[in-house]
């Protein structure tokens, strides 16, 4: 019985070790096990950034498919969460928690990912150009899910 306690404490020791040597793997693995859309946002917003720099990285060690490849799993996540806040049924304009975070990070994200493709080749460009595209589309949606009034209009839903 010793002997097994002391190989569970191993391996939670490695496991552990292994988790604090990737900050970005221990985040997605987060994000994809949060099961609440507006945490899952939170998580989301969270490591954007990373996976930009994570693709600047791939690029730089040759790797463009796997860079392409890196941005694409980002903006899936992007788009599902996205979905996820929409059918909530959240008023974003009452309750912004997630919402705003993420919409927040994705404008940094973006700007991050404008530096990345202007050092790409040209003729590389247009494929990063649609993750860059799909990105602004989930940051649009967003912003208007937190501010979906024309200022000076009145609510469409009456105050109770």
């Amino acid at each position: 019985m010793g002997k097994i306690a002391s190989a569970m404490l191993l391996l939670l020791a490695f496991f552990s070790l292994a988790v604090a040597q990737d900050p970005l793997t221990a985040a997605l693995a987060q994000y994809q096990h949060e099961t609440d859309p507006v945490r899952k946002a939170r998580e989301l917003a969270k490591f954007g950034g990373d996976q930009v720099e994570l693709a600047k990285k791939q690029l730089k060690s040759g790797d463009d498919v796997g860079s392409l490849h890196t941005l694409e799993q980002y903006r899936d996540e992007v788009r599902e969460t996205v979905a996820a806040l929409k059918a909530a049924g959240i008023d974003a304009e009452k309750r912004p928690a997630g919402f705003k975070e993420l919409q927040i990070s994705l404008r940094e994200t973006v700007r991050r990912l404008d530096d990345l493709i202007f050092t790409l080749p040209v003729d590389k460009r247009p494929f990063f150009r649609e993750v860059r595209t799909d990105l602004v589309t989930a940051q649009n949606d967003l912003i208007d899910a937190l501010f979906p009034r024309e200022p000076g209009q009145k609510s469409k839903k009456p105050n109770s």
